[in-house]
C-alpha cells in the first residue's frame, strides 16, 4: 500500500520557467556548474549547487549550505519563486527525440522508505548522503525530486492522459538537450482523491534515481528528531515524480578510474586477459551512449575499456551458478577486476573510483582519459526495469551506481517545502 500527498509547490513565477529550470545538482561539477551560471545568473544551481559560487570554499562547508538557503528565500521574496496556495498534484510530462516520459509529481512518504514500501535497489555514497542531508536540512526544502517506479498501471495512465488533453501547461522548460518538460496541475479534489485511492492498490515503489535524496530526506527527519525538534507530518513527505515501469529507459552507468596503479595499461590489460577475452574493439562511435558489443555470446558478461587512447570489448562467460546481484556485469566487474586487481574494495568510498552517467556520449569519457583527468574508463550495459525490481524485491543491493534511467528531470521547476 502506497500513500502519496499533494502538496504547495514552489514554482517559478510565470515566463521564469527557463530562466530557472537547471539541469539536476549531480550531473555536473562545481566547475559545469559554474559556467551554466555564468551564462544563466539565475539558474536553480545557484540554490542546489551553491558551491559552484564559493570556489574557494569546501563544498561541504556549512557558508556554502547557507548560501543556498539565503538564494532560495531570496528568490521567494522577489517574486521569482511563488507558491501554490492549495495543496496540488503535478503531472510532469518529458519530450525527446520523439518519445514522451509521463509521471505524476507528488509526495511521497518517508516512513514507506524505511519500512520497505519505497524499495531501493543501491546503497548510497557516504559524501553524496551527507551533502543531500545537510542541503536539504539548511534549506528546508525537497529541492530535487526522486524518481520512482511502479508496474504498469493502465488507470493512472488514462488520469494523466486526460489532464495533458484537457488542459494547457504551467509551465514549459528547455532542458540543455533539447527535451521540453511541461508541468499541468491537479487541483481538482476528486481527481486528487480518485489518484490517491489507486496508489494504494499498489504494493511498492521503486527507486530509479535520487538514492541520496530520498535517504537523506529521511535523514532529516531522524536527525531533526534526535535534535528534540518537532516532526511535522509535512516533513515526513519527501517530493517525487512517479513513472510506470514502461515510461522510462535505463542505460549503463559508466565508471572512471583516476589512476591504476600499481598497475600500468599494458599490465592491466593482461589481468583482464587472464579471466576475460579481451577483444580490440576499434573506432567508437562517440555519439553512443553506450557501446554496441562485437564479440560476446548470449549472456555473457561484457564491459568496454578505454585506456591509452584504445578502446577493448572484454567479455566474461556467465557462470549459471551464481545469484542474481552476483551475476550483474557491475558486480563482476566489482568482484573479479576492481577489487583483485586494483584493491578497489569499497565502491561507495574510493576516491579512485568516480562514475559518470550512461545518457552521457562516449566521447565525454574519451576526453576525459586522453586529456589526463583519468586513466582508464569503463562503459557498461544497460539493466532491465524487471530485473532492478526483482532485486529490490528481495531485499537485494546492487553496487553503487548500477543504472542510468532516463528521464532526468530538471531541478527548480518544482520545490517542496518541508513547513
Amino acid at each position: 500500500m502506497v500513500h502519496i500527498y499533494p502538496f504547495r509547490a514552489v514554482r517559478p513565477a510565470k515566463g521564469r520557467e527557463n530562466d530557472i529550470a537547471a539541469v539536476p545538482y549531480d550531473v555536473v561539477s562545481a566547475e559545469e556548474a559554474r559556467e551554466i551560471i555564468d551564462h544563466n545568473p539565475l539558474s536553480f544551481l545557484r540554490i542546489s549547487r551553491a558551491d559552484a559560487l564559493m570556489p574557494d570554499l569546501d563544498p561541504y562547508s556549512q557558508e556554502v549550505y547557507q548560501l543556498s538557503r539565503r538564494i532560495f528565500d531570496e528568490y521567494q521574496d522577489k517574486g521569482l519563486f511563488i507558491q501554490d496556495i492549495l495543496p496540488e498534484m503535478y503531472v510532469y510530462r518529458v519530450l525527446d527525440n520523439g518519445r514522451s516520459y509521463t509521471g505524476i509529481c507528488c509526495c511521497a512518504d518517508t516512513r514507506e522508505y524505511e519500512t520497505g514500501v519505497i524499495r531501493r535497489h543501491e546503497l548510497t555514497r557516504y559524501d553524496k548522503e551527507e551533502d543531500r542531508t545537510r542541503h536539504i536540512d539548511t534549506v528546508n526544502a525537497n529541492t530535487g525530486p526522486v524518481v520512482l517506479l511502479h508496474g504498469a498501471q493502465t488507470a493512472i495512465r488514462e488520469i494523466l492522459n486526460r489532464v495533458i488533453k484537457n488542459k494547457t501547461p504551467e509551465m514549459t522548460a528547455t532542458a540543455p538537450n533539447g527535451s521540453i518538460h511541461e508541468i499541468y496541475s491537479i487541483s481538482e479534489p476528486e481527481i486528487l482523491s480518485n489518484i490517491s485511492s489507486i496508489f494504494l492498490t499498489i504494493p511498492a515503489l521503486y527507486i530509479a534515481d535520487g538514492h541520496h535524496r530520498c535517504k537523506s530526506a529521511v535523514n532529516v527527519v531522524n536527525l531533526r528528531a534526535e535534535t528534540g525538534k518537532t516532526v511535522t507530518e509535512e516533513m515526513q513527505h519527501v517530493m517525487a515524480v512517479i513513472f510506470a515501469e514502461d515510461e522510462v529507459r535505463v542505460h549503463g552507468y559508466s565508471r572512471l578510474l583516476t589512476d591504476i596503479s600499481p598497475l600500468d595499461s599494458e599490465s592491466i590489460l593482461r589481468k583482464i586477459s587472464s579471466i576475460a577475452h579481451v577483444f580490440s574493439y576499434g573506432e567508437a562511435d562517440g555519439t553512443q551512449f553506450c557501446l554496441k558489443p562485437k564479440h560476446s555470446g548470449n549472456n555473457d558478461h561484457i564491459f568496454h575499456l578505454y585506456i591509452s587512447g584504445n578502446w577493448y570489448e572484454c567479455v566474461i562467460p556467465r557462470n549459471p551458478s551464481i545469484n542474481n546481484i552476483r551475476s550483474l556485469d557491475v558486480s563482476i566487474l566489482q568482484e573479479q577486476i576492481l577489487i583483485p586487481f586494483l584493491g578497489i574494495t569499497d565502491p561507495r568510498g574510493d576516491p579512485r573510483l568516480q562514475y559518470l552517467g550512461g545518457a552521457r556520449p562516449v566521447s565525454d569519457l574519451m576526453t576525459k582519459v586522453n586529456n589526463g583527468e583519468y586513466a582508464a574508463a569503463i562503459v557498461m550495459q544497460p539493466i532491465e526495469v524487471r530485473c532492478v525490481f526483482s532485486i529490490a524485491d528481495t531485499g537485494g543491493i546492487m553496487p553503487p551506481k548500477s543504472t542510468w534511467f532516463e528521464p532526468k528531470l530538471l531541478s527548480g521547476l518544482l520545490v517542496h517545502k518541508l513547513e
